[in-house]
């Protein structure tokens, strides 16, 4: 089956001397695309939320190529330490989201903290240009087997809730699901302040064919109570080995709805992170909160208010039906399981990097 790729599958692109990421603060009304001169800039853009979801990974191997750029000219030790420099400001800036500590890693234990150790900024140029290719390739390899074992919860004609953006999860779900003969329905979170789920997640499945319905982060419970979806499905920033799931605020309230109303809650996630055992070793994002304050630009709260944005909450295990990895789809209790990985320098972080 020969499919369109739908826009934001494919919002990070590196022009040789620069990475251009596509502005997702005003996607779908305008198709501006943000360009980054430097790896700072790159690391900006993210902590600006120009790119959100799994399109900070992108963003971030991107980066690390624009970094070995930089520092093509200088030697060895230098090179070297520039680089990951470069990995630990990436790191630094969405700490909830593993995805980019493990971008980082990947391509320094490919390069300088592995076989090029020692390597000169010209040698690490195309090497890391090549790690970051390869990092990207095997998290969209990730995304579809991920998608392969969702499709294959959802039965056909279900009527699906989403919460924020699922970005290559959702995407791979709902692909499969099409070669599986599916044919899905769903109905949309707006999700504030950044109204990903009206912008992204909307526009995306609108792309793809379908026709969503678009609800407030509010009207969750009415929604599942008046039978509007038969499943809950969304993504993760992060889920931790004891099931906790990590995820845009207001997952938790939908979690308690689905629960509320017997609809399964299904997370999407290509694994669990093995440096977070349980939900204390997560550190949650908080945001400056007068971002709640505004919506697209216009403020929407009176002079005098404050605001209070923890960007991410906690489901606990109960509350969830079934994780979705690439490996399969697990009840909470049994993802550790399923999952272990032996300790070791592949499963080490950065340098400088936290465990959190």
């Amino acid at each position: 089956m020969t499919r369109k790729t739908p826009s934001l599958a494919d919002s990070v692109r590196a022009t040789g001397d620069a990475v251009e990421i596509l502005d997702r603060r005003v996607y779908p009304f305008e198709r501006r695309w943000v360009r980054c001169a430097t790896v700072e800039d790159v690391a900006v853009a993210i902590e600006q939320m120009v790119t959100q979801s799994h399109g900070p990974l992108f963003a971030t191997t991107a980066g690390m190529a624009l970094a070995a750029r930089e520092a093509r000219g200088a030697g060895p030790g230098d090179a070297a330490e520039r680089l990951r420099a470069a990995g630990r400001r990436l790191v630094s800036t969405r700490p909830t989201n593993n995805h980019i500590r493990d971008a980082v890693r990947a391509i320094l234990q490919a390069t300088v903290d592995g076989p090029l150790a020692g390597a000169s900024g010209e040698e690490l140029v195309p090497a890391v240009a090549e790690a970051a290719a390869a990092h990207d390739a095997a998290y969209r390899a990730g995304c579809a087997a991920l998608g392969r074992n969702a499709a294959g919860l959802l039965p056909d004609g279900a009527r699906v809730l989403t919460h924020c953006w699922g970005d290559a999860y959702l995407i791979a779900a709902v692909q499969a699901a099409e070669d599986l003969g599916k044919r899905l329905e769903f109905v949309c979170t707006e999700t504030r302040p950044y109204l990903q789920g009206a912008r992204l997640t909307a526009a995306t499945l609108v792309e793809m064919g379908y026709r969503p319905t678009v609800i407030t982060d509010g009207m969750v419970p009415a929604a599942l109570a008046g039978g509007l979806a038969d499943v809950a499905m969304v993504a993760s920033d992060r889920v931790t080995m004891d099931g906790h799931v990590v995820n845009k605020v207001g997952t938790l309230a939908v979690a308690l709805a689905a629960r509320a109303f017997d609809v399964p809650f299904y997370v999407l996630a290509h694994g669990p992170d093995p440096h977070s055992p349980g939900i204390a070793d997560v550190e949650i994002e908080h945001r400056d909160g007068t971002e709640v304050l505004h919506a697209l630009g216009a403020r929407t709260a009176a002079e005098g208010t404050v605001g209070y944005y923890p960007a991410f909450d906690a489901t606990p295990p109960h509350l969830v039906t079934r994780i979705v990895t690439e490996q399969g789809a697990y009840a909470p209790a049994d993802l550790a399981a399923a999952h272990s990985l032996p300790a070791g320098p592949e499963t080490a972080l950065p340098s400088g990097a936290s465990r959190s």
